[in-house]
């Protein structure tokens, strides 16, 4: 069968008003309206079901409308090129996008351009899944080591890992992976929530979140910190009493801090028993994490869902700055390089936890956390992968948690399709939800200047 040509495309910016219940709220971002690029590569392809690829790219509100643009840019690159070229050299697409002769001037694998790239790649890659007819996470356990290698890009990080090094890592795995299909097809992969600390919240919204979370088998939960010290020792000890002694507590302060007052923030919170402290400072502070992570043993300090490239997970992974890995599916430069992160993760010896607080994060790294399992890291001890409980009803194939366990996808492709319906409601600045809001918002202004 001739392989599909992609020979056009779709770029919604969509936005949902999550700011309204301050779902997603923490001390740095206050206000956020979850929020994505959101891509549709069409193909002259005849197959149902796997005639057009889906990618988003994450973001809180405001700017997208760039990430949008940025996604307009690359196009011409991708326009016109066959899913069996792109997947006879997979690394060689990447780079084409990602380190483009002009657009790497714009911040080489970093910032907007990435979030763009990391649209695209996504939708590339639930295209192919779905021609192949597999979720992504199967078709990536079932690649040859070989193809697997192939897909990563390894310039900057060889003196970490290389390709003989990669490869001699998934061979080792390779004897017992038909297992671990199995087992997360039966038994999915452990979550956390973060769904009852949001620091918007009220206490009695804490408290009823955190007794649906036991009731929903969840036994790891996070909650946001930075504002006012005192209400976070409160809304910790709330959190504790409603876990029990048993269950586990990780701090989430988004960035807030300097160094030396993240250290001092931390001590009133650790008699709580907590896990990790994450995000304490700036996400490009490699030395500032590895200072914090030396001071507040036994907490480890998490990061990764803002560090932009593979190239910066080696410096925090090398330099024992990072102890817990929280790749994002949208962050970086989309799977290819995610796939390059999880293999120095293993390298180092650090959990692949990953960050999914946002709208089709949680979908998505519902793969990648079944590809890091079966391919890179062979166990479950010590890992979580975070959910929220947020805008899950407007995707095509919703991510599936139970008894506090993603479940694994079954329908092919990268699971990031929003429906149509959605799509068009929640389009930024003119679908129905946006102007229904912007008309109210009107009306109560000419009602406060009479």
């Amino acid at each position: 069968m001739r392989s599909p040509t992609i020979t056009g495309f779709e770029i919604v910016d969509l936005r949902f008003p999550t700011s309204e219940e301050a779902h997603g709220s923490d001390a740095v971002h206050v206000d956020p309206d979850y929020s994505a690029a959101y891509v549709i590569l069409k193909t002259d392809g005849a197959h149902a079901g796997a005639n057009e690829g889906h990618g988003l790219t994450f973001t809180i509100g405001r700017g997208n409308e760039i990430v949008c643009q940025a996604i307009e840019s690359l196009m011409p690159m991708v326009v016109g090129k066959s899913i069996a070229e792109i997947a006879h050299d997979r690394r060689g697409f990447w780079r084409s996008l990602a380190q483009d002769s002009q657009f790497r001037w714009l911040g080489p694998e970093k910032g907007v351009m990435a979030l763009a790239l990391a649209a695209i790649v996504n939708a590339v890659w639930d295209l192919e899944a779905r021609i192949v007819g597999k979720p992504l996470w199967k078709m990536l356990a079932e690649m040859p080591a070989e193809e697997l290698v192939a897909a990563m890009d390894f310039h900057g990080i060889r003196d970490a890992i290389d390709e003989a090094g990669c490869l001699e890592m998934l061979r080792a795995n390779d004897p017992t992976r038909a297992e671990r299909i199995a087992r997360v097809e039966r038994e999915g992969f452990p979550a956390y929530t973060t769904s009852c600390g949001w620091i918007g919240y009220s206490d009695e919204i804490i408290r009823a979140r955190c007794r649906e979370a036991l009731a929903d088998g969840f036994t790891h939960f996070k909650m946001k910190i930075g504002q006012s010290i005192d209400d976070d020792v409160r809304r910790a000890r709330i959190i504790r009493e409603e876990i029990g002694p048993k269950s586990t507590l990780m701090v989430d302060a988004n960035q807030r801090f300097d160094v030396q007052q993240a250290i001092e923030w931390i001590k009133p919170l650790a008699p709580f028993n907590i896990w990790w402290f994450e995000e304490p400072v700036s996400p490009d502070d490699v030395l500032g994490h590895a200072e914090i992570a030396r001071a507040i043993q036994p907490i480890r300090v998490a990061t990764g869902e803002q560090c932009q490239n593979r190239v910066m997970f080696k410096q925090f992974l090398a330099s024992g700055a990072m102890q817990i890995c929280q790749l994002d599916a949208c962050r970086v430069g989309g799977v290819n390089d995610n796939l390059a992160i999880m293999a120095m993760a293993r390298r180092f010896g650090v959990p692949v936890c990953p960050h999914a607080g946002g709208v089709g994060l949680c979908e998505l790294v519902a793969h990648l956390i079944m590809v890091d399992y079966i391919r890179f890291n062979p166990t479950m001890d010590g890992r979580v992968c975070e959910f929220v409980d947020h805008l899950h009803e407007h995707f095509v194939d919703p991510c599936i948690v139970k008894h506090g366990r993603y479940l694994a996808p079954k329908m092919p492709g990268y699971s990031g399709e929003v429906k149509r319906a959605s799509l068009h409601a929640f389009a930024f600045p003119h679908g129905p939800e946006w102007t229904r809001r912007a008309g109210a918002k009107q009306t109560n202004q000419i009602g406060t200047n009479r």
